[in-house]
């Protein structure tokens, strides 16, 4: 190649009204090369994802592509001059084959422009077996897990001819092992000469698989720094503005008597011969692959799916827990891995979502106790560092880190025993992250027995104080803090026995 950059984004800049998202910022991308932008959400990130898309017009600024000037006004123009955008949200329809939706918008026609059903799924096959995944284009995706749907989205970039690749928290919902699978993918990406755009807020994925990292803070670019000669601790500080004193929050807290225990537990289709227990004070792991069945386990516990078998305890005394209002009368809270769909009602405001659990608390006769209401909102937003313009702002147009404290409030606003935490900081920025660890800490410190189910292996051994690890709807394994490793969980996690 002479030297000329697939793609060049040159002193973009971008407001809303008067609000300055994107000042001057500048993104380049060679053939082959994977480029990271990392940044808080707010950064500007998406933003100029847009731009480079074609849902937003930059005000000012230009796009190269290949050296020339493009004007790109519409997701059709950015499709034409092969840029294809791979959102965190899957944009798929289930009922559809692979290739059906691979397809779906440019369908190949037969000689009497008929859609060609064959050749697409032939054509499709082609660009799966090319990329050696264990899929067949004439599967339909909703048989597919999340992570696989999210391969079919860089099957339909590969098919389309691609040449740059936005792929925006990728791993969201990929356990290790379709980790991996997508690095594959991305290193076949490369040597076909790909540019790619990669937007994580895992830093260790960074280091595995980029060429370089682009930091923006407050809509300007921070840094352009080759991974190679890049630091974990400076990153998070160019991201933040300020140096985190401790990324994990992790004290000493007293460890008192069983909380939880769960005694042979079943489920006709998700896991079997389940048995633990949790203590107060205690934050206990609970690690897997996905189709570890975890989730199924935790919503079987909190009353959202039917035990067929087992019991539950709580302080020795046998729960029978048949939908989620019994087991929050007990005690028992659960912190789904979806907030945004199971977690909030987005087109809400804050007050209300903090309000849904505990309402009853707050009406008195046929009247509302608002000031009570507003106090408990407030008292939150204080312990909780909760960036809201007041509350009664959407609780959609909050940062994915806050929309997660106010989930937590939600809930403890119940004063739970247990609380049940699925993937708690999943699709949250690392200051965020470090925030949400804080109040973990908090709780355990104030003795509420913690459950947190995660996929990030070292928020576990950072976080917890002991670890079951499940596989294939059984637990496999169990282990104490002093042993704690990735390897020893990762051993437990593809153990069948």
């Amino acid at each position: 190649m002479d030297g000329t950059k697939l793609l060049q984004m040159q002193n973009i800049t971008k407001a809303f009204a008067s609000n300055i998202v994107l000042t001057g910022v500048n993104l380049s991308v060679g053939e082959g090369e994977v480029v990271a932008i990392l940044g808080e959400n707010g950064a500007g990130k998406s933003t100029l994802i847009k731009i480079l898309g074609g849902i937003y017009k930059a005000d000012s600024g230009e796009i190269r592509i290949n050296g020339e000037v493009k004007n790109i006004h519409s997701a059709a123009v950015a499709g034409a001059n092969g840029i294809r955008i791979i959102h965190q949200e899957i944009i798929l329809v289930p009922a559809r084959t692979i290739a059906a939706n691979v397809f779906m918008g440019r369908e190949l026609r037969d000689k009497f422009g008929l859609v060609d059903a064959k050749r697409m799924e032939e054509e499709t096959q082609k660009v799966i077996d090319d990329l050696h995944l264990n899929l067949r284009a004439d599967q339909l995706v909703e048989e597919l897990s999340i992570g696989m749907q999210q391969l079919v989205e860089i099957i339909k970039a590969v098919s389309a001819e691609a040449r740059i690749v936005v792929m925006d928290e990728p791993t969201s919902s990929l356990s290790q092992g379709e980790v991996e699978t997508l690095f594959d993918i991305i290193r076949l990406l490369k040597e076909k000469g790909v540019g790619i755009i990669y937007i994580s807020h895992r830093l260790e994925e960074l280091f595995a698989i980029t060429d370089r990292i682009v930091v923006l803070r407050d809509g300007k670019m921070i840094g352009d720094i080759p991974t190679p000669e890049a630091d974990k601790d400076e990153l998070i500080k160019m991201m933040v503005g300020r140096e985190l004193s401790s990324y994990y929050t992790r004290n000493k807290h007293e460890i008192k008597g069983t909380s939880l225990e769960v005694k042979g537990l079943e489920h006709d289709k998700y896991f079997r011969d389940i048995n633990f227990h949790a203590r107060y004070g205690e934050i206990v792991g609970f690690a897997g692959l996905v189709g570890a069945r975890r989730t199924e386990l935790m919503k079987t516990i909190f009353g959202a799916y039917q035990k067929a078998g087992g019991d539950i305890y709580l302080d020795g005394k046998k729960l029978e827990i048949k939908r989620p209002q019994d087991a929050i009368d007990n005690g028992i809270v659960y912190v789904s891995e979806d907030r945004r769909d199971e977690g909030l009602i987005l087109k809400n405001d804050v007050k209300f979502n903090m309000g849904l659990v505990c309402l009853g608390d707050f009406i008195r006769g046929v009247g509302v106790k608002h000031g009570a209401w507003d106090k408990m909102v407030e008292d939150y937003r204080k312990k909780f560092s909760i960036k809201i313009t007041s509350s009664r702002q959407l609780t959609g147009n909050l940062s994915g880190g806050n929309q997660q404290k106010v989930v937590l409030s939600k809930w403890l606003a119940k004063k739970p025993k247990v609380i049940i935490l699925d993937e708690p900081t999943r699709g949250i920025d690392v200051g965020s992250k470090a925030e949400i660890y804080a109040i973990i800490d908090e709780l355990a410190a104030e003795g509420v027995s913690i459950i947190m189910v995660s996929s990030e292996l070292p928020e576990i051994i950072n976080m917890c104080n002991r670890c079951y690890v499940m596989c294939e709807g059984r637990i496999t394994g169990e282990l104490a803090e002093e042993e704690f490793s990735q390897e020893s969980m990762m051993t437990f996690a593809t153990s069948r026995e």
